[in-house]
C-alpha cells in the first residue's frame, strides 16, 4: 500500500528512500532533505547492514513502533531492550514544518532532564501510528505547547538568573525577588509569543485526516515518512506485547536497504 496523498504530504526535494523488509512486511521510507544530519545517518546505517536483523522493540499500540537498537540482533527471550545504539548521538533538526502525521519516521532520544538539547539518538526510530482529532482537541494541544514553550523559556531565564534570585532570598528581600519573577514571567511570554508556537493549517489537516501524535511536535526530531507499507506499520502497532512493550514474537527488520 503505497501512502502519497497529496493534501497532506509535506513539500520538500525528494532526496532518498529506505526499503524496511521485515517478517510482516515491507516499509519504504522517504527521508527529508530538510534534516540533512539525520537523512545522511540513515542512509549511513542502512547501507552499513546496522538495522539488519533487530528488531521492534517497543511497540504501543495507537501510538508508535520503535526499533533501531542493535543490541536486539539476536534477541534473547523477555529481555527488555531500548540501550543499544551507536557511541554519537545526532544534533537536534526539529522543524516547525516537519510534524507527527501518521506515518512519520522520527528520532528517539533521551528525555530532557538528560538530555535538554533534545540531542537525537544515533540509531534508534519510531514510525507514528497515533489517532485521529478534532479542531478542538487540536486547539488544545496549540494551547499547551504555547503554555510548554513559556515554561521552557521561564525555566532558561531563572537558570540564567539564579544568583540574583540566591542572593534575594538570603536577604529575605521579598520585593526584590517578587519583582524579578515578574520581571522574567513577562519576558518569557514576550520571547514565547515571538517563537509563533502553533499548529499549520496542513498539520491540522493531517492530524484530523490520517491521525497522528501533535503532543510529541516540537520534541523529537522527525526526518521522514512512510510512502509505502502503512498498512505493515498497522499491522507492527497491533501486535500483542510483553509488559515493557516487546511484542510477544519478535517482528524483525531482516534487511533495510537504501532504494
Amino acid at each position: 500500500m503505497r501512502f502519497v496523498n497529496n493534501a497532506i504530504l509535506l513539500h520538500h526535494t525528494i532526496m532518498a528512500e529506505v526499503k524496511i523488509q521485515t517478517t510482516l512486511g515491507d516499509i519504504t521510507v522517504r527521508l527529508y532533505d530538510e534534516t540533512p544530519l539525520h537523512r545522511d545517518n540513515f542512509l549511513k546505517l542502512a547501507k552499513e547492514g546496522y538495522y539488519d536483523g533487530t528488531i521492534f522493540h517497543r511497540v504501543i499500540k495507537g501510538f508508535m513502533v520503535q526499533g533501531g537498537d542493535p543490541d536486539t540482533k539476536n534477541a534473547k527471550k523477555g529481555a527488555n531492550y531500548g540501550a543499544g545504539g551507536p557511541d554519537y548521538t545526532i544534533e537536534a533538526e526539529i522543524k516547525p514544518g516537519l510534524f507527527h502525521k501518521r506515518g512519520a519516521l522520527a528520532a528517539a532520544r533521551l528525555g530532557d532532564e538528560f538530555n535538554p538539547e533534545r540531542r537525537s539518538s544515533g540509531s534508534q526510530f519510531y514510525i507514528v501510528w497515533g489517532e485521529g482529532y478534532n479542531d478542538s482537541k487540536l486547539n488544545q494541544f496549540v494551547k499547551q505547547m504555547a503554555m510548554v514553550a513559556e515554561q521552557n523559556i521561564l525555566d532558561r531565564l531563572a537558570q540564567e538568573h539564579r544568583e540574583e534570585i540566591m542572593e534575594f532570598r538570603r536577604n529575605r528581600d521579598r520585593a526584590g525577588l517578587s519583582a524579578l519573577q515578574d520581571k522574567l514571567i513577562a519576558q518569557a511570554k514576550e520571547e514565547a509569543k515571538k517563537q509563533n508556537v502553533g499548529m499549520s493549517a496542513e498539520a491540522k489537516e493531517a492530524y484530523k485526516s490520517v491521525g497522528g501524535t501533535p503532543f510529541l511536535d516540537n520534541e523529537y526530531t522527525v526526518f521522514g515518512e512512510v510512502i509505502e507499507g502503512l498498512d505493515i506499520v498497522e499491522k507492527i502497532q497491533n501486535a500483542k506485547t510483553l509488559p515493557g512493550d516487546r511484542p510477544v514474537e519478535d517482528i524483525v527488520m531482516t534487511k533495510v536497504t537504501v532504494c
